[in-house]
């Protein structure tokens, strides 16, 4: 089965009630809006979708909500990665017969110095070996600290199993290194919406983007703009959505997200600590930022009213 991973793919929340058990009113709520909005489709249970704070039960119990809600014509990828190859590989299983069409997964990271290249080459090849679905290689050096260098995926996208990547840095000359080394089928993706324009114009095939959850029509727009030639104008679109991006993610993390979410008409809910909500500073700050970046797009959902 061919995955379409070209246009915008939301990296999507996972709300939660004051209690914090999952909202599983909220992600179908959220997820009937966005699959208005012209999306190519989702990716749950990322770093966005708060993995690592859920557990098995309630891991699956997102992935068998969201299924449930998303269109078959609509990409639907899940996260994965454990520290062990083992886990890694058990996890895509059971993300696999919950209804994943491919396993986004992050490098191991606990015992950084021993994750090196080398490292990472034997670990996805073992994973995708034995994965039943697709696999996607997941650098994400601010968090982890560790980085897909692009020698490392161009070796990788050798195996008939793994059919891109997600980078989450703003290296955008790292990343033209790495298109132009994979071959021409493996599919490149940038995650990171404060370099979405200059990622696409490296040669990204889309993005997976956290701000495209709270802010899609700009981001559709700009594919659409670079889609069509007109670089001037996604570069004008570009720097009205970078500061917006940046403070949903690096600045106030997944709390602001959330926070910028409920402020477009979204369902965001509480984080799990010890994740924090921003305070009324920073909400007035998001909110402001949020209104800057509002666009009028055909075909797309500007708020989620």
């Amino acid at each position: 089965m061919k995955i379409n991973l070209s246009g915008l793919l939301l990296p999507i929340t996972t709300p939660f009630t004051g209690d914090e058990s999952i909202d599983t009113e909220g992600i179908n709520s959220n997820l009937e809006k966005w699959n208005r909005a012209g999306l190519t489709g989702y990716v749950l249970l990322g770093s966005t979708g708060e993995r690592v704070n859920l557990d098995e039960r309630e891991y699956l119990e997102v992935i068998e909500t969201a299924r449930g809600a998303v269109p078959d014509a609509m990409t639907f990828i899940v996260g994965a990665g454990q520290q062990s190859t083992r886990g890694t590989i058990n996890e895509i299983g059971r993300a696999a017969a919950a209804g994943a069409e491919a396993a986004l997964v992050i490098t191991p990271s606990f015992y950084r110095s021993a994750i090196t290249q080398t490292a990472l080459i034997d670990y996805y090849t073992a994973v995708a070996d034995a994965a039943k679905i697709p696999v996607l290689l997941y650098s994400m050096p601010d968090l982890t600290g560790i980085r897909i260098e692009p020698e490392t995926a161009a070796r990788l996208g050798e195996h008939e199993n793994i059919i891109g990547m997600k980078d989450s840095s703003n290296d955008i000359e790292k990343f033209h290194q790495a298109v132009q080394m994979v071959h021409e089928n493996f599919a490149m993706m940038i995650g990171n919406g404060t370099v979405f324009a200059e990622a696409l114009r490296a040669g990204a095939r889309g993005g997976i983007l956290a701000v495209g959850c709270c802010a899609p029509a700009i981001c559709l727009e700009i594919f659409r703009a670079q889609a069509g030639n007109n670089s001037d104008r996604a570069a004008e679109l570009q720097h009205r959505l970078t500061p917006l991006a940046r403070a949903v993610t690096k600045t106030y993390g997944i709390g602001g997200l959330k926070t910028a979410m409920e402020m477009a008409g979204y369902v965001g809910g509480h984080v799990r600590a010890p994740l924090v909500r921003p305070d009324n500073v920073a909400r007035a700050e998001i909110e402001q930022l949020l209104s800057e970046a509002a666009v009028s797009a055909p075909g797309a959902v500007a708020t989620g009213s």
